[in-house]
């Protein structure tokens, strides 16, 4: 993927999990949970061999994934 790319899907990614966890961020704090969301997405997959079509969609899938799961954890650690 290239760089606007990844900062699409980033956004993306981002912006769906933000609506699925029910919180509300800007615009910069879901580009950044989107993206840190990608590498433990990734590495989730990775780990629970778990192959997903490459390209748009397989990205997507996998960033909002890691996304939701990153946006779970912080809110466990600000209880």
């Amino acid at each position: 993927m290239g760089f606007f790319a990844t900062i699409i899907i980033g956004i993306l990614a981002g912006w769906i999990a933000e609506r699925t966890m029910g919180r509300s961020h800007g615009l910069l704090t879901n580009l950044i949970v989107g993206i840190i969301g990608s590498f433990l997405g990734a590495v989730l997959f990775s780990a629970l061999n778990i192959n997903v079509a490459a390209g748009w969609i397989g990205s997507l899938i996998v960033s909002t994934v890691g996304a939701i799961v990153l946006l779970f954890l912080l809110g466990l650690f600000r209880r």
